[in-house]
Formats: structure tokens, C-alpha cells, sequence
């Protein structure tokens, strides 16, 4: 399947905990590892798949670990993507199920609500009740406008 119509997006997820999603222009070498050093400590274990774009920023980390999908690796004992990919099928399908039209210029609203989501699941503590608010609370003050007044 080709690339056409697919929107970049790199997403980095603590195992067991919080995901950052980003909206990218390209996903590249330069725009991954700006992400990767923007917010990860150095001290992380990083785990990656064995794609070209991981190989410059890995070497930065504690210990840099990689799964080789390409032979059919996904895991090689604690080191996994698992984590990652579950979190990345989890938007894909909502993009194709709930939310079919998505214009790329709203997309970091979408991944921030998808991020809000899975941040606040149920593995990590929240239930319903919390959830709606917590999001409720995050809306006060803010007002999403088409236009700016004039």
C-alpha cells in the first residue's frame, strides 16, 4: 500500500503509561529525532522497529534497543514496539470508524484527543466519571472559533 493520502505522524508511548502524539510535515530523519529529543530523557531504554529513521536519535539514548519486523521479530524479550502499535492502531481505527473526514489542518486536535483518551484509561486509574472531568475542566476559557473576531 503506498503513502498517498497518509498523513505523518509520530506518536512516542512510555510502556504502561502516556502517549505524545505529532502531526509531522514529512516523517523524516530530522523531524523524528527533533521529537525524540524534545521529549524523552536521555536515561530511556528507547525502543524502535529497525526503520532507517530511528538509527541517528537511538545512539543518543541509555539503551537503544530495536525489534526487526522485517524478519518477523516483534519482540525479543522485553524490548517490543508493542506498545506503540497498539496505541497506533487504536487512532487508525477511530480515524477510519468514527472520524472518516479529517482535515489535515485539525489533525493535532484529533491526536490530542486520542492522546487525552488513552491517557486517561482505565489501566491507568480513571474511570468514566474522571474522564468527562478532567476534559470538561481543560475547556474552561477556551472557545474553538472558524473566524477570528474581528
Amino acid at each position: 500500500m503506498g503513502l498517498e493520502g497518509k498523513r505523518a505522524i509520530v506518536s512516542l508511548v512510555e510502556r504502561g503509561s502516556t502517549v505524545r502524539s505529532f502531526h509531522v510535515p514529512t516523517a523524516d530523519a530530522e523531524n523524528v529525532a527533533k521529537i525524540v529529543n524534545d521529549n524523552v530523557l536521555r536515561e530511556t531504554r528507547f525502543h524502535t522497529d529497525e526503520s532507517r529513521l530511528y538509527t541517528r536519535v537511538g545512539r543518543e539514548f541509555a539503551a537503544p534497543k530495536t525489534v526487526n519486523h522485517s524478519a518477523k521479530e516483534y519482540a525479543r524479550g522485553d524490548v517490543t514496539t508493542n506498545s506503540v502499535e497498539g496505541y497506533s492502531s487504536i487512532l487508525k481505527r477511530g480515524m477510519k470508524g468514527a472520524y472518516q473526514h479529517c482535515a489535515e489542518k485539525h489533525l493535532h486536535r484529533y491526536l490530542a484527543e486520542f492522546d487525552f483518551r488513552y491517557n486517561h484509561r482505565v489501566a491507568l486509574g480513571y474511570n468514566d466519571g474522571e474522564r468527562a472531568e478532567l476534559a470538561v475542566k481543560a475547556i474552561v476559557g477556551k472557545r474553538l472559533m472558524y473566524r477570528l473576531p474581528h
